[in-house]
């Protein structure tokens, strides 16, 4: 006879009973980590985008995941993986973030990017910079080594340099397809050329092909959001702004609440497209409050707020975001995004045009 105490002799009794005893399911596994990426969003047609042009843009995105998930799956923060990520995407010409930026109306390379970790609300921002070669690690640098949110120009950099951020050259952020796209959208506009930047050399002959899309229909800022295995988020967004803007202009990407924002209650996201009407609604935190108070998916808030604000109001662009369970989603009205997912245990999307997943 079995043992008064065996788990045989107490299930014998409760079958006796007329009960049944289950043994309780096995927690479910706690989520790990996840991460998305953005390159930018705007008119991106499969019948005017070569396929070379296609090709290179993925292997860009995909080598960004791997940048990001290589800090990810080693128990990373995703405030690391963030900045690592953007940094990559700021040095890859293809993008409108710092090596590749786009030419203000005067000639000059002006960047913006902000971070934000969710676990502490700390964020760190810095506007219309020149000179530093990578604006995300000034912007972290502020957050984290200052009592400010937000330094601007010329304090900035000052400020940088004083923590030895990396400085680079007028002649690093220099690509031929930007300038060309400035004196397009100049003398459209009726207004002067600036000279040629210095240390870039004369103009190519003939000049370069482009890829046959429409340069002031494409916003190529980059953004990052990530969700580490401790069930922290955080966000980065860094951008060059638009072709040709006028003195001091600054855009969403800096601004924390418009085009970058991070809660661990909520959610963490990135934007991306035309600057002004996501500073006016306060798109990122839009997002995360639908998230936090609204009731609703991250997929329900990205949606809500991109494709019915947003739209509503004349602006368009979108948005990537991943909540506090390691949730990913993404949002856009424009024809493609350059964005790409990945997440523990799960097969990495890579996507540009609408309609793929």
């Amino acid at each position: 006879m079995p043992h008064p105490r065996s788990a045989p002799f107490l299930l014998a009794l409760s079958l006796l009973a007329g009960g049944c005893t289950t043994p309780a399911p096995p927690a479910a596994p706690k989520p790990g980590w996840a991460l998305a990426v953005h390159g930018g969003a705007g008119v991106m047609d499969r019948e005017t985008m070569s396929a070379e042009t296609e090709a290179t843009y993925r292997a860009a995105l995909q080598a960004a995941l791997n940048r990001g998930t290589a800090v990810l799956d080693k128990g990373g923060s995703a405030l690391d993986a963030v900045e690592a990520v953007v940094r990559g995407l700021e040095d890859d010409p293809l993008f409108n973030a710092g090596r590749g930026a786009v030419f203000t109306a005067d000639g000059r390379n002006e960047l913006d990017a902000a971070i934000m970790d969710g676990g502490t609300l700390k964020a760190g921002a810095v506007a219309g910079i020149t000179g530093i070669r990578n604006p995300i690690t000034l912007a972290r640098a502020v957050m984290e080594q200052s009592p400010h949110v937000m330094m601007i120009g010329q304090g900035a950099e000052r400020f940088g340099a004083e923590k030895s951020v990396e400085k680079a050259d007028p002649s690093w952020f220099f690509t031929e397809k930007r300038w060309q796209s400035l004196k397009k959208t100049l003398t459209e506009r009726g207004l002067p050329i600036p000279p040629r930047p210095p240390g870039v050399g004369p103009e190519p002959v003939p000049l370069a092909q482009g890829d046959g899309l429409p340069e002031d229909r494409k916003f190529g800022t980059v953004g990052v959001v990530a969700r580490d295995r401790a069930g922290h988020v955080a966000a980065g967004t860094s951008t060059g702004g638009t072709t040709a803007k006028l003195w001091g202009r600054v855009g969403d990407s800096p601004i924390i609440g418009a085009g970058t924002y991070a809660d661990d209650k909520s959610c963490a996201v990135s934007g991306t497209g035309t600057g002004e009407y996501f500073i006016r609604l306060g798109v990122a935190r839009e997002v995360c409050n639908l998230v936090g108070y609204g009731g609703k998916s991250l997929q329900q808030a990205a949606d809500a707020v991109i494709q019915k604000q947003l739209t509503a109001l004349g602006g368009d662009g979108g948005v990537i975001a991943v909540a506090a369970d390691g949730t990913l989603a993404w949002s856009f009205n424009t024809s493609g995004m350059y964005r790409a997912m990945a997440a523990e245990g799960q097969k990495p999307v890579v996507a540009i045009f609408k309609g793929e997943p």
